[in-house]
């Protein structure tokens, strides 16, 4: 009986024994899973990180740089460039030789006209720092965009040219092939964008500019001071306005109101800061451009007080008293007194009126408008608004200069 229960007892413990070497070899295995499960989710973890990272890495390679500053202050500043060189200068040269009655003149600039849309593409893709096959492409993207945009085309030439820039950075130098591969992206993605888009855009660029004119037309004290005031704030930060005026093809009595917002910036930052900036300041500013002072704007605002409030006069004055008109090519509404662009432009609509029969002489009423507009408002106003701030503290010595 005893031999019994102690064989009893013996294959218990080997039972507890089994048993519990069962239990552990169990724990052990879910914590081998546990442990398993855990690492792959950090692997896959340490993997999407590593994803994104390959992606900004691969963009830098590239040179593809994402931001408002890029898109919106690069690209949109060459694209007024590419458009100077092309349309504007070819509008200046043709005019002069109307005048002159000089056919190779007129030659000369209705071939400068004709290229504005490869112009602008190129400027934008060099502003995008496209490698050369890239650049070279934008000839036929710029064309076929700005063609197929209309009156908007500039603002359609702005975006697709952007797109299929970068989409051909994307793939340049990636091949054995490049000389074949970085062109017909670069081109076919830009063409079939500018078939598919540029008529869409170019229509609602049309839309709003013909919306901002009609306002004009019709609220034209109101409307006078927004259009110069906007624009001209635009003509001083480092944005394009003659870029924003030519995507918006604003022309008429807007255009004669952005004409007066230019002005007043230009002008009047030039005179109000003769006194730190001589004839030399007055020079690079008032022929060249207000955005010399953007620093000094960003150190102290108020010394942008006089240029916007004399732009908020001059803008009603040139709507509803002079009813001053730029009916030249839309990006002189942008220009102001930069190379007398603003003034030439509404020259040139003057003559174009003339010819077409809208418009009978220029007249002393015309002129008296547009120098009142141009420089003597702006230099007087701005002055005397300047010299409140100076009195009361807002500019002091020196914030002007440049």
């Amino acid at each position: 009986m005893e031999e019994t229960k102690e064989r009893k007892d013996v294959l218990n413990e080997e039972a507890d024994r089994e048993q519990t070497t069962k239990s552990q070899t169990e724990e052990a295995k879910n914590e081998a899973q546990t442990k398993e499960a855990k690492n792959e989710a950090q692997e896959k973890e340490q993997k999407d990180k590593k994803q994104p990272g390959k992606v900004k890495a691969f963009l830098k390679k590239k040179n593809i740089e994402i931001s408002a500053k890029r898109y919106f202050i690069d690209a949109m500043g060459a694209m007024a460039n590419g458009l100077f060189a092309s349309l504007l200068i070819g509008t200046i040269i043709s005019t002069l030789g109307q005048e002159l009655g000089v056919q190779a003149l007129i030659d000369i600039g209705t071939f400068a006209k004709g290229v504005s849309g490869p112009a602008m593409a190129v400027a934008i893709a060099f502003a995008l720092q496209a490698p050369p096959l890239v650049l070279f492409s934008m000839l036929a993207v710029g064309s076929s965009a700005n063609a197929l945009g209309g009156a908007g085309g500039p603002l359609a030439v702005l975006v697709i040219a952007i797109v299929a820039t970068e989409l051909g950075k994307l793939v340049s130098k990636e091949t054995k092939i490049d000389i074949l591969v970085t062109p017909l992206v670069s081109i076919c993605s830009g063409v079939l964008l500018s078939m598919g888009l540029a008529p869409i855009i170019g229509k609602a660029a049309s839309a709003v500019g013909t919306l901002i004119m009609w306002a004009t037309e019709l609220h034209p004290f109101m409307m006078g001071i927004l259009v110069s005031v906007i624009v001209g704030i635009a003509l001083t930060l480092p944005i394009s306005s003659a870029a924003i005026c030519a995507a918006l093809s604003l022309t008429g009595l807007a255009g004669g109101a952005a004409v007066a917002g230019c002005c007043a910036q230009m002008v009047g930052f030039a005179v109000m800061s003769f006194k730190e900036n001589r004839v030399g300041g007055l020079i690079s500013q008032g022929i060249g451009t207000s955005m010399l002072q953007m620093g000094n704007i960003v150190k102290n605002p108020k010394i942008w007080i006089p240029p916007i409030l004399t732009s908020a006069i001059t803008g009603p004055i040139a709507t509803c008293i002079f009813k001053l008109q730029m009916n030249g090519e839309a990006i002189s509404s942008g220009m102001g007194t930069c190379g007398l662009v603003g003034q030439i432009g509404v020259y040139t609509g003057w003559v174009n009126d003339i010819a077409a029969g809208t418009k009978a002489a220029i007249t002393g009423m015309d002129w008296l408008g547009l120098v009142l507009i141009s420089f003597v408002l702006p230099a007087i106003l701005t002055w005397v608004f300047g010299q409140i701030c100076r009195k009361i503290g807002w500019i002091k010595e020196g914030d002007l200069k440049l």
